[in-house]
């Protein structure tokens, strides 16, 4: 229903101007001083309390004057320039800090003419619980920040890198150089050989350390959320969104680096984008208009055989080229035998202060000629898992080849004594281990290795009670690559 201004009663005017008088009247009354600017912002009016507190013992000292001669610190010219208040602020005096609020004053067309300001206390102690409350919530957001930064630096070194065979050596020469240049690098090499270590170390050793280090999983994430979850999305884009829209990792990345793990699982649709991605160095997240800028290094990783994906049509060649610019091989620990003495008490260090609380285990030569005979299809991962496993179920410090044995899935005792052996030896090793008595021995050195992986896998799945997750976790394995061997394999879950 409207109303009938012709009907207000002819006292209207004198109660509104009553009622602003009263307002005005209370405020100076019940603050701890008052006063006026006008559109030059200089002082019209200030009360006597006020004019004291700055040193004017006659209010009319300061009138004409203006208001920072006034008031050090103060505002009002902003306000009188820009026409907007300043509704709660803290003005910082040669006293303690006063909390004061600024209001502009306009006429009857919209034009400021001036602006009034009001001390509101002389004490922060009434508005204590919520400067408590804006403090705390500072420092948890500052905390959060810095959990985050350093989640997204980089947890290893080229010194992580431990080895000093020839094939080490050449991996961390060339992992230095890249870690030199902007280029994009491709990292490959079988599972579980310090692909993501070094991708830590480049951008560690780089002129990006400071900035996040960022990493997906490709192999870990669905195809349907894998364009979000590099690219962002702007709220609602999609039905079940956030409300709030998502940050991709492209975003969240920028200005340093993206580790892309498993690339070779990247479906087709999104390598095209990302290809895009890499030449235009700009995006849109989904179901927005808005461009990103994204000034990142890429560090890409699989075990997979990229060029065999090519030849095969599931991996893109344009994108294969745009990724293999740096090259590192990362050799398995099979090709560095020389290096798993030094990786195993490496381990070993960092095994015993977490499981024994500072206990040395020690290796005895029996067990070391054992570890060395091994093919490792698991590589540095498998090694770790195995000396875990070794260090938990110990009852000694001294760890030997018959606490080892069973472990790699040979019979009790197996392979005690043997001497270090690598090639067809080691297949022949492997062979006997993962072969049924009265069985023929693989032929080849890929179908020792397939061997001893099913019952690698299979023992894992069994040790779980067939929970894919936790096998996968606790073998290192990613679980979307666990399910692609389960079903390579026709391994039952």
């Amino acid at each position: 229903m409207m109303n009938d201004w012709a009907g207000l009663p002819a006292t209207y005017g004198d109660v509104l101007r009553r009622a602003m008088d009263s307002l005005f009247r209370t405020f100076e009354n019940f603050s701890e001083g008052t006063f006026i600017v006008d559109a030059e912002a200089r002082v019209v009016w200030i009360n006597k309390r006020y004019a004291a507190r700055f040193g004017f013992s006659d209010p009319q000292q300061a009138i004409g004057r203006d208001c920072e001669a006034v008031i050090p610190n103060s505002l009002m010219r902003e306000v009188v320039k820009t026409g907007k208040p300043i509704l709660l602020d803290i003005l910082e005096t040669d006293r303690e800090p006063l909390v004061v609020t600024r209001l502009p004053l306009k006429d009857d067309a919209g034009n400021t003419v001036g602006a009034v300001g009001f001390a509101l206390f002389d004490e922060l102690k009434a508005l204590t619980p919520l400067f408590s409350h804006y403090s705390r919530v500072q420092q948890e957001l500052i905390a959060t920040r810095q959990s985050l930064a350093q989640a997204r630096r980089a947890k290893y070194t080229f010194g992580s890198f431990v080895g000093t065979s020839a094939a080490s050596l050449e991996v961390k020469r060339q992992a230095r150089r890249a870690a030199q240049l902007e280029s994009p690098v491709l990292l490959l090499g079988e599972t579980g050989t310090g692909k993501e270590l070094l991708a830590h170390a480049i951008h560690g050793g780089s002129a990006r350390a400071n900035q996040p280090l960022v990493t997906v999983n490709v192999a870990a994430i669905p195809d349907t959320l894998l364009e979000v979850e590099f690219f962002g999305a702007a709220p609602g884009a999609y039905t079940g969104a956030d409300r709030k829209g998502r940050v991709g990792k492209f975003e969240l990345a920028n200005g340093g680096t993206l580790f892309l793990d498993e690339i070779g699982d990247m479906p087709l649709p999104l390598q095209g984008k990302l290809l895009r991605v890499l030449q235009d160095k700009e995006f849109e997240p989904l179901g927005s208009n808005r461009i990103v800028r994204a000034d990142v290094r890429i560090i890409a990783a699989t075990s997979a055989d990229l060029p065999a994906l090519v030849a095969a049509g599931r991996f893109r060649a344009d994108l294969f080229y745009r990724l293999n610019v740096l090259t590192i091989q990362a050799p398995p620990l099979r090709e560095r035998v020389s290096d798993i003495e030094a990786l195993a008490y490496a381990m070993l260090e960092d095994l015993s202060t977490q499981a024994r609380g500072g206990n040395h285990f020690e290796l005895q030569d029996d067990a070391l000629r054992l570890l060395c005979s091994y093919g490792w299809p698991g590589n540095v991962r498998e090694l770790r898992n195995t000396l875990e496993r070794a260090v938990m179920l110990s009852d000694s410090e001294r760890i030997d080849a018959r606490a080892l044995a069973p472990l790699l899935g040979m019979a009790h005792g197996a392979g005690v004594g043997v001497g270090i052996s690598t090639g067809a030896g080691t297949a022949s090793t492997i062979a006997a281990s993962t072969t049924p008595a009265g069985a023929a021995e693989p032929a080849s050195w890929s179908d020792a290795m397939a061997a001893f992986e099913k019952r690698f896998l299979s023992d894992a799945l069994r040790a779980n009670g067939g929970r894919v997750i936790d096998a996968a976790a606790q073998i290192g394995m990613g679980r979307a690559t666990l399910y692609k061997k389960i079903a390579a394999y026709g391994i039952e879950a």
